[in-house]
């Protein structure tokens, strides 16, 4: 558990500083492949919560378009979303994990994809959960 905490306040700051890195950027959520929030950034539990459920439908559904293209690997890499007021980022970060960013309209959006990369780059090992062989983590 001592060793979850340690990982958890890591990637808080890590978030945070993406967030205050891309001006406009509203909230920064990282979580599980089945909808589960792992660490957030500028959004309340409530709000992380229903964005990381969100995206575990979204992640699926661009899976499954990805695995349309003969060439692919049927994984999805990066899903943008323009809406009125704003964008909405989804990005893998590891195995089973994602990084999603909510944003105003006036994010600049190649700053955020080039952000986001790094910071997948940068927080990756916290980001996975290593396989366990009999009982133990690898």
């Amino acid at each position: 558990m001592i060793q979850r905490q340690s990982n958890q306040t890591n990637m808080d700051w890590m978030l945070k500083d993406l967030a205050e890195g891309v001006p406009q950027t509203r909230n920064v959520v990282v979580l599980s492949a089945d909808g589960l929030r792992m660490a957030q950034y500028g959004a309340d539990t409530d709000t992380a919560d229903r964005l990381a459920a969100a995206c575990a439908g979204l992640q699926s559904l661009a899976a499954a378009v990805a695995s349309e293209l003969p060439h692919g690997d049927g994984q999805m890499r990066l899903v943008v979303i323009e809406m009125d007021g704003g964008f909405f980022y989804l990005m893998a970060a590891g195995a089973g994990a994602y990084l999603a960013v909510l944003a105003d309209e006036g994010v600049d959006a190649g700053l955020m994809g080039h952000r986001m990369r790094d910071l997948v780059l940068r927080i990756g090992e916290h980001l996975s959960t290593p396989p366990r062989h009999e009982g133990q983590t690898a």
